[in-house]
């Protein structure tokens, strides 16, 4: 005897209307309950965040404007006529932060990398050179940033050197690169010591000598792996390039600082800031999402 399975319709529903794949499992009622207990539950929690940022809202905006001094601060840091005056003009000076940014992160990346691989260097005869890398990674990275564009972009000129730039943009971004350097070279140098010395040995039985193994097998596997870091020094570099309006480069802040000294209003302050947070706010989600992806790819073994 052949039994042949009813069904309703067409798309495989039973008769009780359950949706049956095209292979003729149907689900459990006790999955059917969960699914819907899952999506009831994140139903719930989105209305539960919806509700709660709202009241969060309402009462900072409560707060701010019951203030006393709320309308003389609205008049100093929110006037619409100067933010419509600095706008223009600050877009036009995010022009050399960017400029700043792509110049000095490539800079940062490449003698960060030099650093980072002088200080991993084996060997007797190569201690001077890693002594110096070291003495230069302290020394940069404790040394404030804002005394080293002071120290770089007016200290150099007052040397008078023939043949040496006076222009601050060159002499900012050439602080800004000694310092980033730094950084970034303790970044690149946890990624080389976080590969595993089998490594090395593996391609070294290969026939490869240090330096082919160095450059083919440990800094892919170091660079992959600090990536998410790198993103956040650049992230971090990206606001620090409005710093070089000190030696009076005209960037964002340099041309909100001129509006601000006419009028002695501070919204251009806020909207140089505002720019300057709607630039970055991409680049950090980027990172978010590297950092996330490259995650899920570790815990499935993806990425060594």
């Amino acid at each position: 005897m052949t039994l042949v399975k009813e069904q309703s319709g067409p798309g495989g529903a039973d008769d009780d209307g359950t949706e049956a794949d095209d292979d003729g499992y149907v689900p459990s009622e006790r999955r059917l309950a969960r699914e819907r207990h899952h999506r009831a539950r994140a139903r719930r929690a989105t209305a539960i965040a919806a509700v709660s940022t709202l009241v969060t809202g309402v009462v900072l905006y409560l707060v701010v404007v019951s203030a006393p001094g709320w309308e003389r601060t609205k008049e100093t840091f929110f006037d619409g006529q100067y933010a419509r005056e600095a706008f223009p003009k600050v877009l036009e000076g995010l022009w050399l932060n960017v400029r700043l940014l792509l110049v000095c992160g490539a800079a940062v990346l490449v003698l960060g990398m030099l650093i980072a691989v002088a200080r991993t260097l084996r060997g007797p005869v190569f201690f001077p050179l890693r002594a110096l890398a070291a003495a230069y990674t302290d020394f940069f990275r404790g040394l404030p940033l804002i005394i080293n564009l002071m120290i770089v972009v007016l200290g150099v000129p007052a040397l008078r050197l023939q043949g040496v730039t006076v222009d601050p943009v060159l002499l900012g971004g050439t602080a800004l690169t000694l310092t980033y350097s730094a950084y970034v070279a303790e970044v690149f140098r946890a990624g080389i010591e976080s590969v595993h010395p089998s490594q090395r040995a593996a391609a070294r039985s290969l026939g490869l000598s240090n330096r082919q193994a160095l450059r083919y097998v440990v800094l892919p596997q170091a660079v992959r792996r600090q990536v998410p870091p790198l993103l956040n020094d650049l992230v971090s570099l990206q606001k620090d390039t409005g710093l070089v309006s000190i030696g009076g480069a005209i960037d964002a802040v340099r041309a909100a600082d001129i509006i601000v000294g006419r009028s002695l209003n501070y919204t251009p302050y806020v909207v140089a800031g505002l720019v300057f947070v709607a630039l970055t706010i991409p680049m950090t989600r980027f990172t978010d999402w590297v950092t996330a992806r490259m995650d899920r790819q570790r815990a499935q073994g993806g990425t060594t």
